[in-house]
């Protein structure tokens, strides 16, 4: 049965911890632009149980996100009326990267790791490094900055450094009892020694601090690995989203 007492209080975590640049709301969905920038910023998801979708509305968020140069996305997390997904695949939505929330208890165990250093604020050097290690379409500095320098929640920027280099990323954003983790990033050359593992523990064991009593964080149903990593951690799935975008123009 799903819960949508908890992804409704999830999603309004989310979307504190990760602000868009425009923020607008249409009979239970709020639709989200960050200049193109991660998927959960530049998308319209329900924030209403039985949040329903016809021709008119959808026809009306697309052309914002037209207008914003922005792919019309819509990001359903199990809040929407049944019928929305049959009507976005009629028009040709394509159905892409499932994406499990996962959710653990903060029980104790995880102590701070002493070489990862935890920042209340984003320097110009954790923005450019998690940014240039991320790669592809998350390389844009600048507008990762400007994203991280909206949240207005208790924040944590966890960098982890060996032999002076820097080498692994993390965001911990503490609200109402829960510890979001985000961005955790490894360098791509140091990847699969357990580096994230060390951000991971330290982004809990802070929020811990925080009077956080539950952790949560977002991750690829195909991520296979990530998955093993966190469920050592105790994150078990809360719920799943999909996204559905509009395929390009011929």
């Amino acid at each position: 049965m799903t819960d949508h007492n908890l992804i409704l209080g999830l999603e309004s975590r989310l979307l504190n911890a990760w602000p868009s640049f425009d923020y607008q709301a249409y009979d239970g969905w709020i639709l989200r632009l960050a200049n193109g920038y991660s998927k959960r910023a530049n998308s319209a998801t329900p924030f209403l149980a039985g949040a329903a979708l016809d021709e008119a509305l959808l026809d009306y968020m697309i052309a914002r996100f037209i207008e914003a140069n922005v792919r019309p996305t819509f990001r359903l997390n199990g809040l929407e009326a049944p019928e929305v997904g049959g009507l976005l695949a009629e028009r040709g939505f394509q159905d892409i990267e499932p994406t499990y929330v996962l959710a653990a208890p903060l029980d104790g165990d995880h102590d701070p790791d002493v070489e990862v250093l935890l920042e209340p604020e984003a320097s110009k050097h954790w923005v450019r490094d998690a940014a240039q290690s991320y790669g592809g379409d998350k390389a844009d500095d600048a507008t990762l900055l400007a994203i991280v320098s909206r949240i207005r929640q208790k924040a944590a920027f966890a960098t982890l450094r060996l032999d002076d280099r820097p080498v692994a990323w993390g965001l911990g954003v503490v609200e109402r009892g829960y510890v979001g983790l985000y961005d955790i990033v490894v360098s791509p050359d140091l990847r699969g020694i357990g580096l994230g593992r060390r951000i991971v523990g330290s982004l809990m064991a802070w929020g811990r601090r925080e009077g956080a009593h539950t952790a949560y964080l977002q991750v690829r149903e195909e991520n296979a690995i990530a998955r093993s990593l966190y469920g050592t951690f105790g994150f078990r799935p809360a719920y799943r989203y999909t996204h559905r975008v509009m395929p390009p123009r011929s």
